[in-house]
């Protein structure tokens, strides 16, 4: 049950979201075990202005292509899993939209079942 929200730059096409939508699900199907219709996505297009961020902090450069992606889920994944996540989505990104590994940022956070309601005021309970 994870939620995504990908905060990007305005010269994103609509196309080229719709592909990193479809790469970014796919690879949490892939490595995550994420249910194939459990895809909920928040997509910020945002103008530089509104982007702040280091080019070099711990990264060969990024550029204004800098993509980063936050992802709250509700079951712990290892580290193992976490990495092949990271490494598969930077093969992907790169191979179909072309876009530098040092370009993608990453954050993951973990939360409890009890910590979501679908709809309908109720608390999942699995």
């Amino acid at each position: 049950m994870p939620l995504t929200r990908i905060t990007l730059g305005d010269t994103y096409s609509d196309r080229q979201i719709a592909l990193m939508s479809t790469i970014l699900h796919q690879t949490l199907v892939d490595s995550f075990a994420v249910p194939v219709e459990d895809c909920f996505q928040l997509f910020d297009k945002l103008p530089a202005n509104q982007r702040i961020f280091n080019t070099h902090y711990l990264s060969g450069g990024r550029s204004e292509g800098f993509v980063l992606i936050q992802i709250t889920a509700g079951r712990p994944r290892t580290p193992a899993q976490k990495q092949d996540f990271y490494r598969m989505l930077n093969e992907r990104f790169g191979r179909e939209l072309n876009i530098s590994p040092d370009d993608v940022m990453v954050i993951i956070q973990f939360n409890q079942a009890e910590d979501w309601s679908f709809s309908r005021g109720e608390m999942f309970c699995p």
